[in-house]
């Protein structure tokens, strides 16, 4: 089975929800997968159950435990790049039927990675690995060597009313 390259981008809700949904019905279907977070360091509800429950999953996150306000700090590149080294082996090991690079597009826009590693990436996949690249701002040259892009595009949302994030909904 060939192995595409997606990309879940835009403003909207639901980029991470959507590829962890994707990873969990591989694994439902006995295949291997490899769950990247980038930026993100923060405990969620869904690393939960990643971590040591669903044993077709490897989960690793490479932020820390806050967001990126302005410029990253130092930390921030140092984590990110560990997290693409990690990736790379990952990519070559030919051992994984879908990798999802959560937020990397978020990694790129905060220059932790640069589009070209990113584009390598892609290049280095194996056929038969599905790729998958998530979060806002996808660079241009992502969505090009992209097979299928999908936008999340916010219509309406009640975090406008200041509903604050909900444990299990959000987190």
């Amino acid at each position: 089975m060939r192995g595409y390259v997606q990309v879940y981008t835009g403003d909207g809700k639901g980029k991470t929800t959507a590829a962890l949904g994707l990873a969990i019905r591989a694994a439902g279907a006995g295949m291997q997968v490899f769950f990247a977070q980038f930026v993100k360091g923060q405990d969620y509800s869904e690393i939960r159950l990643l971590r040591n429950k669903i044993p077709e999953i490897e989960f690793q996150q490479y932020g820390r435990e806050c967001f990126i306000k302005k410029e990253p700090e130092k930390e921030d590149i140092q984590i990110a790049r560990k997290g693409l080294n990690a990736v790379k082996n990952k990519i070559i090991s030919n051992q994984y039927d879908l990798i999802v690079l959560d937020e990397l597009n978020i990694a790129f826009y905060y220059d932790l990675i640069s589009i070209e590693e990113g584009l390598e990436l892609v290049k280095q996949k194996p056929n038969k690995l599905e790729l998958v690249i998530t979060g806002r701002k996808a660079p241009n040259k992502i969505i090009e060597a992209a097979d299928l892009v999908t936008e999340m595009k916010e219509i309406k949302h009640y975090f406008r009313k200041n509903v604050k994030a909900r444990k299990g909904i959000e987190y």
